[in-house]
């Protein structure tokens, strides 16, 4: 009995995570922003150059950035290949459909889809909508590569701690200074604790709305 009840406590504790998730669980897609330099050597079609290329344009601000960046050496269907193992989550309230198509087997029926439904409030939302119209596993492979942005004060600490490269450290500093007046509260407080580059690539993942 004690064994069950240990699972079924498990099990609610990570299905509650998931709903507080606003960021895409995506373990098996690196992230151009926070890969190692060696890392990113090893993806399909990147050598070291184009590796070293990646981390000298960081913080890249979306993944056009980044298509931008490699199509003076790759391919489309290279590029897509490049995708399926590295991506820079994009924002489902903002991204353009450009943005939207560089997502591995997108196509322009599904790019209207995820365009529909805004604004977003949560992955839940983006997970119930997107569900209307692909299976379960090829609603979590979409959502690898997108997040809906935080709302910095009404944010938990479950929440900020899905934010990509955000350290126990940095998420108390989050909690820390809430309620945030505008953004420009939100850049002065954590650039006490990091660069300016770093504040940026935090804020694309936080909104006030």
């Amino acid at each position: 009995m004690r064994v069950i009840k240990t699972a079924f406590f498990v099990a609610a504790a990570l299905l509650w995570s998931l709903a507080q998730a606003q960021v895409g669980n995506n373990d098996s897609i690196l992230n151009p922003n926070l890969a190692a330099e060696d890392e990113l050597a090893g993806v399909a079609h990147l050598d070291a150059a184009l590796a070293g290329s990646i981390v000298d344009a960081r913080p890249l601000a979306s993944s056009l950035e980044l298509d931008a960046l490699l199509s003076g050496s790759l391919g489309e269907e290279q590029r897509a290949d490049v995708y399926a193992q590295l991506f820079l989550p994009l924002n489902l309230n903002t991204a353009s459909g450009e943005e939207i198509m560089l997502i591995p087997g997108m196509n322009n029926r599904m790019t209207h889809e995820f365009e529909e439904y805004r604004p977003y409030t949560s992955l839940e939302q983006f997970r119930q909508e997107i569900g209307k119209y692909v299976d379960e596993d090829e609603v979590a492979r979409l959502e690898q590569y997108v997040f809906v942005p935080l709302n910095l004060n009404s944010a938990t600490r479950d929440v900020f701690a899905t934010v990509p490269g955000a350290s126990n450290r940095m998420v108390r500093e989050f909690l820390e200074y809430q309620p945030y007046s505008d953004m420009d509260h939100f850049r002065r407080e954590i650039g006490k604790y990091v660069d300016e580059d770093e504040v940026g690539r935090f804020e694309r993942y936080m909104t006030l709305d």
